[in-house]
């Protein structure tokens, strides 16, 4: 049946219309792809999403309207490979697509005229009939699992990264300076290597350490004039800096440096790099896209999530594809077709029919899911499609990648809530023995959102009346979106194609919603289907109770036995010292209880940590805080050049901070127990927290003299005593190498401890937890509220014996003391009284970067 021209233009119309918006939206991004920086990667994805549908929409109705002539459609969605019956045509290919594909890929298609299989067909039918009906949906489910799998196991493994190559080309000595070119002559000692005119190289002091505020003794970074080998001309490409003076006079100690992309004296952010490098795509790019994880999420939180705008994207993608995340995208949907096709289809024992009580299940989750959400306790982490499938690639797949590639003592020990979720996992893949894809079509609570947005859907699968009964359709649908009458279960079907593909007669399509062109008779076979009826309705308010009820009673019992109540119980710490069990958080984390209510529990961040610094919790603290990240300072310290946890947390939980908000954001404080600190107990001399501190760039531990004998005019007696260490609250961030070092020297090489003598602890005033706002300017402000009020001092902790006594563990601040030294003031004989500390003042003050 041919098109009526006022349908043609139509069509054409409505093609040039969505084709000219998709190349206005595909410039628009291109244009800001340069100023990357201003936008969020959710942004971004959303973008490309909207010009994705508008290019699809444009190029559908120009198929429709230019090549294919088969029905009255407005709109033609149909990309099946159909089944082969006899025609007079070699080349039944009415649309464009077809058409290009036969001349691109000659000799490869089957001959209708003879009903003859060609290459093509052949090959895809040893993979699976599906793989025939609808190759385009297997190659889509296939790449989609490869593309998880890659952003998985080589974007955030953080592994690839390496600190820039710095090599010194040698010791400078200052000859001459030209005003009128602001050439700077130098002679070069000990030269180590030779450089190209041209060159960027950067001069330093040869002692130059970078702290934590980025400062160093860098002269300026440089471009070589000339080098005539004992004599080197330069001219600065940036500023010179006070320490210029120093070379001149020869007060310092110069080197000259050559490195391939940073100053030497930067902020290390090999880390940070290496995933901006490999991140082509967002690596929580389908957590991105589900929206149960984004809607769960802000409801929890009662706040903007940014991930929002991704699941609104593909939602309006499945407007067009009704459930196409479900049918093309869903790596766990993947995962359980092979699990099905390899283990599930050989076992039939424990099949169950299509039409029990189980069938609506995944709506009353979601329901629960929600009722939770509005209570503040976000369960959707348990249960949505991607997260389950991110977890147990984590627990399960990651230790074997990590044991295989760096070594199996580099394994964390698995706990009990690492055991949960690999169950969870498994019995996901499980379900499949009841029904193929049973989690899929009836379990799902992603897959139900999915299916309320059908309601919404513009295309639909639609059957004509040349439809001869065959059955092939039903038993083929992965959905179980297909009545007994051979009609559509709308809110099931994703469009994915496949029953088209087997249908003998071609009698299914798919087209916009209002198409009512050569349909089948309704309820034809009977399909004994009704309408809602008094049974119906029963088990609707049943079921609906239920969930509500549920969700309740999870979120009831979750905060009633979770994190909150979790600081009345006991914890065994050390000295045996009964305290609530306070988990160190990831540099960045909001709140706490704004992070509970945000953390999707996915474990992108676990994977992007570099030595596995964050480790799952287990249960303590209830189910609330289960899967929740927290730093293990036992295990390792958080790398100060890297910031990927923040970057790949789908839900904002962790802020994605720049390196230089990251190395600001406080997770903790150092505390030192006096009691079993190698020097203050007058063991030995130790300065292995020192050491980790000032090569980590803080220099937030200072050493004080302790256990010194003295003579009889009260000065030291040299060579007694030892050097102790001393932590600076105001320049410590928690990182935790200080504790890393000391566990694994003193506690587990050495066997001098039971536990490490520095320990990070999180509580009130001893880490920073934003929702907004910059890390930098806030200590900044401290600093400069610190230097200007009076009274105001900054001292030192190092101990743990009194701050325990105080509410939050915040030690008191030392009541003044005429006389005391003024602030600044060292102690005459270099001897630090015990008990003191130093406390900054802190203010809630924020400000975005």
């Amino acid at each position: 049946m041919k098109h009526s021209p006022c349908m043609a233009r139509r069509k054409r119309s409505l093609a040039v219309a969505f084709l000219i918006l998709a190349t206005l939206l595909t410039l628009s991004l291109a244009l800001e792809w340069g100023s990357v920086a201003q936008w969020s990667s959710g942004g971004i994805a959303a973008g490309w999403l909207l010009a994705g549908i508008s290019g699809f929409l444009g190029l559908t109705l120009f198929q429709t309207a230019w090549g294919d002539q088969r029905s009255l459609a407005l709109i033609r969605v149909d990309w099946f490979l159909p089944a082969i019956k006899r025609t007079k045509e070699s080349n039944p290919a009415k649309s464009i697509g077809g058409r290009l594909l036969r001349r691109l890929t000659p000799g490869m298609h089957s001959d209708w005229n003879k009903k003859k299989r060609g290459r093509a067909r052949t090959l895809l039918r040893k993979l699976g009939i599906s793989w025939v009906a609808s190759p385009l949906r297997r190659f889509s489910q296939a790449i989609c699992l490869l593309l998880f799998c890659w952003l998985f196991f080589y974007v955030c493994w953080p592994y690839h990264a390496k600190p820039t190559p710095i090599q010194s080309i040698g010791n400078l000595t200052y000859q001459s300076f030209d005003q009128q070119s602001g050439a700077i002559t130098f002679l070069i000692d000990q030269r180590d290597a030779m450089i190209g005119i041209n060159d960027s190289i950067f001069v330093r002091s040869a002692s130059d350490t970078t702290n934590v505020d980025g400062e160093s003794d860098s002269l300026a970074e440089f471009y070589v004039l000339s080098d005539s080998g004992d004599s080197i001309e330069l001219a600065s490409t940036t500023e010179l800096s006070p320490h210029y003076l120093d070379l001149v006079t020869g007060m310092s100690s110069f080197q000259v440096y050559t490195a391939t992309d940073i100053d030497p004296s930067a902020w290390p952010s090999h880390y940070a790099n290496s995933l901006a490098r490999k991140e082509f795509l967002p690596a929580e790019s389908f957590l991105m896209l589900d929206p149960l994880v984004s809607l769960s999420t802000a409801i929890a939180s009662r706040s903007w999530v940014w991930s929002l705008g991704c699941a609104a994207a593909i939602l309006i993608v499945c407007v067009f594809i009704p459930r196409g995340f479900c049918g093309y995208l869903c790596p766990l949907g993947t995962t359980i077709d092979l699990f099905d096709w390899a283990v599930g289809r050989r076992t039939k024992r424990f099949r169950v029919s299509g039409d029990g009580w189980w069938v609506h299940i995944k709506y009353y989750l979601l329901a629960g899911i929600l009722v939770a959400a509005m209570f503040g306790v976000l369960v959707s982490g348990f249960f949505s499609a991607i997260p389950v499938i991110t977890r147990g690639m984590l627990f399960i797949v990651d230790p074997l990648q990590n044991g295989w590639s760096r070594g199996w003592h580099l394994v964390p020990s698995l706990n009990a809530g690492h055991f949960v979720s690999i169950l969870l996992f498994s019995a996901v893949l499980a379900l499949g023995l009841l029904r193929p894809r049973f989690w899929c079509k009836y379990v799902c609570p992603s897959g139900a959102v999915f299916s309320l947005g059908n309601l919404f859907r513009v295309t639909e699968r639609k059957v004509e009346s040349s439809c001869i009964h065959c059955n092939k359709c039903v038993e083929i649908c992965p959905f179980d979106a297909i009545k007994p009458d051979f009609t559509t279960r709308v809110t099931d079907c994703t469009l994915c194609q496949t029953c088209a593909g087997v249908c003998p007669t071609h009698a299914i399509k798919f087209v916009e919603r209002s198409n009512v062109v050569e349909l089948k008779v309704i309820n034809e076979p009977p399909t004994g289907e009704t309408e809602l009826g008094r049974r119906g309705f029963l088990s609707l308010a049943a079921g609906s109770a239920a969930a509500i009820a549920g969700g309740s009673a999870v979120a009831i019992g979750t905060k009633t036995f979770g994190a909150k109540s979790a600081r009345s119980l006991p914890v065994i710490n050390r000295n045996d010292d009964p305290r609530p069990f306070l988990p160190v958080r990831p540099p960045g984390s909001v709140p706490e209880q704004k992070f509970l209510e945000m953390c999707i529990r996915c474990g992108e961040c676990f994977k992007a940590c570099p030595n596995n610094v964050l480790q799952p919790e287990s249960f303590q603290q209830g189910l609330e805080g289960l899967w929740t990240p927290m730093v293990n300072a036992n295990w390792a310290g958080c790398e100060s050049s890297c910031n990927a946890c923040g970057q790949v947390c789908p839900t904002g939980a962790i802020r994605a901070l720049p390196i230089e908000e990251k190395k600001a954001a406080r997770m903790g404080l150092a505390i030192v127990n006096e009691s079993t600190c190698l020097p203050y107990a007058g063991t030995e001399a130790c300065d292995l927290c020192v050491q980790e501190c000032q090569a980590a760039g803080y220099d937030a531990i200072e050493y004080t003299q302790v256990g010194a004998e003295v003579d009889s005019e009260g000065r030291p007696v040299e060579g007694t005593g030892f050097a102790a260490p001393v932590v600076l609250a105001d320049k410590c961030v928690g990182c935790g190498l200080c504790q890393t070092r000391c566990f694994a020297i003193n506690v587990k090489d050495k066997h001098l401890l039971a536990e490490s003598a520095i320990i990070i602890e999180a509580g009130e005033g001893r880490e920073d937890r934003l929702m907004s706002g910059s890390y930098v300017k806030k200590n900044r402000q401290a600093e400069q509220r610190s230097a200007t009020e009076p009274g105001t001092t900054s001292t030192l902790v190092d101990s743990t014996t009194d701050q325990r006594d105080t509410p939050g563990g915040v030690p008191p601040l030392p009541e003044p003391d005429e006389g005391t030294a003024p602030p600044g003031q060292d102690d005459p004989f270099g001897v630090q009284p015990l008990g003191s500390e130093r406390v900054d003042t802190d203010d809630n003050e924020e400000s975005p970067f």
